[in-house]
């Protein structure tokens, strides 16, 4: 009779975690990675435990399997770098992007804005999002939602006004081209 799953994997687990864990972490600079690698490869182990082979075979098939992990976790890496370069890129050329002395004076006085508020104007004005479609995406009622959003623009507004932001700037602000 033959040993159950979850004791071989056990088992497995017991003789190589250790040996690994420090393969992963000599190959990653960042322990998270490594433990990530190690999650992974043992989530892949589970998977595929009868394609695992027996004593000490194992624990190479494990290594083989992690080189395997860490070379999709590097093209993962290179992959968002080089898409991240690109709208970088793209960001730069942007014309939402480009500075205006009273944009930008007008981005600092939004930047001071708590969190939760910048968040409520934005998904207003630049994703166009009704109070209804806001209280969907914040899992909150659209009343919740419609006086957290007067709240905020009144902030906003006398914040603008501290600053010295004549109302038309705060009215582009609506039109998103903040």
């Amino acid at each position: 009779m033959g040993v159950d799953p979850e004791s071989r994997f056990e088992e497995l687990y017991g003789a190589s975690y250790r040996p690994l864990l420090g393969y992963a972490l000599r190959r990653c600079p960042d322990p998270d990675d490594a433990a990530d690698v190690v999650a992974e490869t043992y989530l892949i182990a589970w998977r595929r435990l009868a394609e695992v082979p027996r004593g000490d075979e194992a624990r190479l098939w494990l290594f083989g399997v992690a080189r395997k992990v860490l070379a999709n976790q590097r093209r993962g890496e290179r992959r968002h770098e080089r898409r991240t370069e690109a709208l970088r890129a793209q960001l730069a050329a942007s014309p939402l992007v480009a500075e205006s002395p009273d944009l930008s004076q007008m981005g600092q006085v939004f930047k001071s804005l708590p969190e939760d508020d910048r968040e409520l104007l934005a998904l207003v004005a630049w994703e166009r999002l009704s109070p209804g479609e806001i209280a969907k995406v914040l899992g909150v009622s659209a009343n919740v939602v419609r006086v957290r959003l007067y709240r905020a623009r009144r902030r906003f507004a006398r914040r603008l006004n501290e600053a010295g932001i004549a109302h038309s700037h705060a009215v582009a602000f609506e039109g998103s081209t903040l």
